[in-house]
């Protein structure tokens, strides 16, 4: 069940990235980041098909995949990529828009819309992903830093061929499109962890169960400062209900010291559960 859900989230990136492409931002002609991007760049400066582009600029990233990540990895992508470089050739669709701002914010919404649903499917729409990771193990640059970098080379490439205004559009498609990946994969339940120092931690510990009915983890630890022993507590709550786990530790002590860190994955324990003893 769980891989045949996989495949539908595949089948729907693919869909709804084409829908991105074909109804927003190639009758305007703008281009996404990545290697989507360099392959619409390639079509429009060749006129040759995109979607001839989109399989053979993304194959020695798919290589890089198999050889770095994994044969089932690399295995997905090669489907959701050539999947979606056959409806872009093949599934006709109508302009929905010519104004300038529309077509480049809906498009870059669509675009990440399937892309995000490809990587939940377990593949990628775009082999940059595979390239920053690679290049990121590889060096001191960061993963985010690896993908800025390969985009202002597109962007910038992108201001010489298709001209300034054109490429501050396709700027504004990527920064939709990532901010719609970002929802996606983390959504409005985006996981945060906290960290709780208090002297009433029991109190807080109490009121955490019963009142928000999440799990709490109480660690034993020693004041750097003080040296005396205290209890540190740890648990796992949604963006929604950060709001009211403060509420509780400011009700019970105001002095309470609270770390709050953003949680891009969890998984196991009782997270989701009220029906718990911790």
């Amino acid at each position: 069940m769980k891989s045949l859900t996989g495949y539908f989230f595949l089948f729907a990136g693919m869909l709804v990235a084409t829908i991105g492409l074909e109804c927003f931002l190639l009758p305007n002609k703008f281009i996404d980041g990545g290697v989507t991007g360099i392959s619409m760049l390639l079509a429009q400066l060749s006129n040759l098909p995109l979607g001839i582009f989109l399989v053979v600029v993304n194959a020695p990233f798919l290589y890089m995949a198999y050889r770095s990540v994994g044969g089932r990895f690399a295995l997905r992508s090669v489907i959701a990529i050539t999947g979606f470089a056959i409806c872009v050739a093949t599934i006709p669709l109508p302009e929905v828009t010519n104004d300038k701002l529309l077509a480049a914010v809906f498009g870059g919404i669509f675009v990440g819309a399937g892309t995000g649903l490809t990587i939940r499917g377990g593949g990628v729409l775009d082999g940059t992903e595979i390239l920053a990771l690679i290049l990121s193990k590889k060096t001191f640059a960061t993963l985010g830093e690896v993908i800025l970098f390969l985009n202002v080379a597109i962007f910038s490439i992108a201001a010489i061929m298709l001209g300034v205004e054109p490429a501050l559009y396709s700027v504004l498609t990527y920064l939709a499109a990532t901010r719609t990946i970002s929802y996606l994969l983390h959504g409005i339940e985006a996981y945060n962890s906290v960290l709780i120092v208090s002297k009433h931690h029991e109190k807080i510990r109490q009121a955490i169960l019963n009142e928000l009915g999440r799990g709490v983890t109480a660690f034993h630890a020693i004041g750097g400062y003080s040296e005396q022993a205290q209890c540190v507590l740890f648990c796992v709550v949604t963006r929604l209900e950060l709001s009211r786990l403060e509420n509780i530790v400011d009700t019970v002590d105001e002095s309470a010291f609270v770390v709050v860190q953003p949680v891009h994955e969890t998984s196991g324990g009782v997270v989701k559960r009220r029906d718990y003893q911790q």
